[in-house]
């Protein structure tokens, strides 16, 4: 579920941000508004210890941060936690009527410009985009690879893909995945100095080649309580290589959420830049399909198997290795449906 937070300094710019707010929940987005303490009513929380110290709080847990306020408020606020374009979350900016959207940063990758157009066509408001490839209604190589689960393997070559087309360069594409829609203007399947690969295997057909891994796995992983960081990360990475997978190709990591806060799991994710994703019991119940059981596992996790569940739970298509189980660790691997769209 996408976390968005909200940070407004004024009582109109808190009507906004309930505003923007109510139509992200719509969208099964979880959204939490913030404000002084002094404006705090109802569901509004305060935001303690100025600006800056809510952003970084923010960035360390959301995945979108929306300011209702004057943009000079969040650039201040944000500046000292911006790190990178591949791992910083969406920020937007809204002046507190909400008239502007402006996504401010992760424009592509973290998802702010279309964010803010969902916001701007709901409240009638203006977006405010400037990122190049979206004033030219060029291809966006940064947004492909996020809609399409893709991994960029060098973020300096997605950079030279960006600037040839606005150049006027054509840019080669090729996928070992099937591909539906028509390639946008710009890509070529023939052959181009510079050029896109979406494959698993390192191979380079053109003479610069950007490769796109896809991410077509979900890790179901259990553990004991407690258990030891370099353990279970030993045994995540032998039991993808035992099955020909990397760690780039997993695009999440699933549990029960009474795991949220196992600290090998979490660090399992930050580690390898890879989302944890945790369900209840009851929507792990909730999943069809034929699952390996365990009656102690269901006496205390509610559920008699996390690990297959959890992995199909993420919306994988099928479970291609079933629940492995080894010292308090549990291993399942779901994989989704391998498909590239072209919108």
């Amino acid at each position: 579920m996408t976390k968005v937070r909200l940070a407004a300094y004024s009582l109109i710019g808190i009507r906004t941000a309930e505003k923007i707010a109510s139509i992200l929940r719509e969208k099964g987005m979880e959204c939490l508004c913030y404000a002084p303490e002094k404006y705090c009513e109802g569901d509004v929380l305060p935001i303690k210890g100025g600006a800056s110290r809510w952003a970084e709080e923010g960035f360390k847990e959301a995945d979108a941060l929306i300011f209702c306020c004057a943009s000079g408020i969040a650039v201040r606020a944000i500046a000292p936690h911006v790190k990178s374009k591949t791992t910083d979350p969406a920020v937007i900016v809204t002046d507190e009527t909400g008239k502007f959207v402006i996504p401010l940063l992760s424009g592509h990758i973290g998802g702010a410009n279309e964010l803010a157009s969902l916001i701007a066509d709901s409240l009638g408001s203006i977006p405010v985009v400037t990122t190049a490839t979206d004033i030219h209604g060029l291809f966006a190589v940064d947004v492909f690879a996020t809609k399409n689960h893709l991994k960029i393997k060098s973020m300096k070559l997605a950079k030279d893909v960006s600037a040839e087309l606005l150049n006027g360069k054509e840019i080669g594409f090729k996928s070992d995945l099937p591909i539906t829609g028509e390639l946008p203007k710009g890509l070529v399947k023939g052959e181009a100095e510079l050029g896109i690969l979406v494959s698993k295997e390192n191979r380079s057909p053109f003479e610069k080649t950007l490769r796109l891994v896809p991410q077509s796995y979900a890790v179901g992983l259990g553990c004991r309580k407690d258990k030891e960081g370099t353990e279970l990360e030993e045994f995540f990475l032998r039991k993808l290589s035992e099955n020909g997978v990397t760690p780039d190709e997993v695009r999440c990591i699933a549990s029960i959420d009474l795991k949220k806060d196992e600290a090998g799991l979490i660090a399992l994710s930050k580690k390898y830049k890879i989302p944890f994703v945790c369900f209840s019991a009851e929507d792990l119940l909730n999943v069809e399909g034929e699952f390996s059981s365990s009656e102690f596992v269901k006496k205390t996790a509610g559920v008699d198997c996390v690990c297959e569940r959890a992995a199909k739970a993420a919306m994988a298509k099928e479970i291609i290795v079933k629940k492995q189980a080894e010292n308090g660790m549990t291993f399942a691997l779901g994989k989704f449906e391998e498909v590239i769209h072209f919108e």
